[in-house]
Formats: structure tokens, C-alpha cells, sequence
């Protein structure tokens, strides 16, 4: 009897994406769109932030260090990029504004100093950290290899933050204010990417 009670549990999948999800809740299928549409987004939005940063602190020290987290974007963009296509979702459609915004506020961040672009990278990578773990928990077994890359991209935001913290993020002129305002934007920026 055990035998047979081994087989079966043998055959069942682990932890399932939504698990316990209420009636109302968006479905699996549509939880795994709106992850990726907005990751994408988001890694669409950080790749344009490093451009804008690089537009004024390029030619600095501190070119090379910007280069080697866009390029680290880039990677994290091309892969929703090809799991949009492969899953048939639907990008955001407002790329455009993420287009604009992101070099806006990489530039605008980097004007103040290479410890103004530092602050902008730490507060982004820690609202992107607190997201992609909370994507990490809801995400199943079934999901194992989106599950895998989130966190892959995840461990490497912090790395991102670090860098930043390590250049002096928190010496920039109002650091705090500063974080708080970028992290709300991101907030509100995950929010509308989603559905939108």
C-alpha cells in the first residue's frame, strides 16, 4: 500500500504558482503575464536609467562601473524580451514613457554627481529586490525556471545596490528624501506595468 501511496506522490507536482489563490484573484496564466510584462518593463526602464547616467558620467571613473550594470540589464531585458514572445504576452504599452523617464532620471541623478547616480541605483535595486522576492514566493514549481531566472536577476540587483553603496550612494545631498522618492516611482511604476 505504501508502494503505491510513493508512486503517486512521485507523480504530483510541488508547490503550484498562486497556491491558496481566492476566487477573484488573477489565474496562474495571467500572474506569469503580468510578472513578465513587467519585468520586462522594469529591465527596460533600468537599462534606459544606466544610459542616462552614462550620458553625463560616462567618461568619468565611474563609466566602466555604469557599463558593466547596464550591460547586466541588458541581459535581464533580452530575456523577458524573448519570453514575451515565447509566451505570447503582451508588453506594457508604456514603454515609450519608460523610455523617456528612465534616461530622464538617470541623467537627472547623475547631474547631482556620481553619488546622485549611486543613490538612484541603490533605491532601484531595492525596490526591484523587494519585488522579484516577492514574485520568487508566489511563483511554483511549475514556473521552476522563471522562478530560477528572477532570482538569478535578483542576486545581481543587489550586487547593483552594493556598487552603489560602495560609490558613496548615501553621502549624495538629501539621500533619504532622495531613495524615498525613487522607490515610490518604482512602486508606482511595477503597480501600472502590470496591467497597463
Amino acid at each position: 500500500m505504501s508502494d503505491a501511496r510513493d508512486g503517486a506522490d512521485e507523480g504530483r507536482a510541488g508547490r503550484v504558482t498562486l497556491e491558496g489563490r481566492l476566487p477573484g484573484d488573477p489565474t496562474p496564466r495571467d500572474y506569469v503575464a503580468r510578472t513578465i510584462r513587467v519585468d520586462h518593463a522594469g529591465e527596460y526602464g533600468a537599462k534606459r536609467i544606466y544610459e542616462g547616467q552614462l550620458a553625463v558620467l560616462g567618461r568619468t571613473k565611474y563609466g566602466p562601473v555604469l557599463e558593466h550594470m547596464k550591460a547586466q540589464e541588458q541581459v535581464h531585458l533580452d530575456t523577458f524580451a524573448g519570453l514575451i514572445g515565447e509566451r505570447r504576452v503582451r508588453p506594457t504599452a508604456l514603454l515609450p514613457i519608460w523610455h523617456v523617464a528612465g534616461f530622464a532620471l538617470g541623467a537627472a541623478t547623475a547631474l547631482i554627481g556620481h553619488r546622485g547616480a549611486m543613490a538612484c541605483t541603490v533605491a532601484v535595486e531595492e525596490a526591484i529586490d523587494e519585488h522579484y522576492a516577492a514574485q520568487h514566493a508566489t511563483l511554483g514549481d511549475d514556473e521552476a525556471p522563471l522562478r530560477e531566472k528572477i532570482e538569478r536577476f535578483r542576486q545581481e540587483e543587489l550586487e547593483h545596490r552594493d556598487i552603489g553603496l560602495e560609490n558613496e550612494a548615501e553621502l549624495a545631498p538629501a539621500y533619504k528624501l532622495l531613495s524615498r522618492v525613487i522607490k515610490a516611482g518604482c512602486k508606482v511604476a511595477i503597480k501600472v506595468s502590470e496591467r497597463i
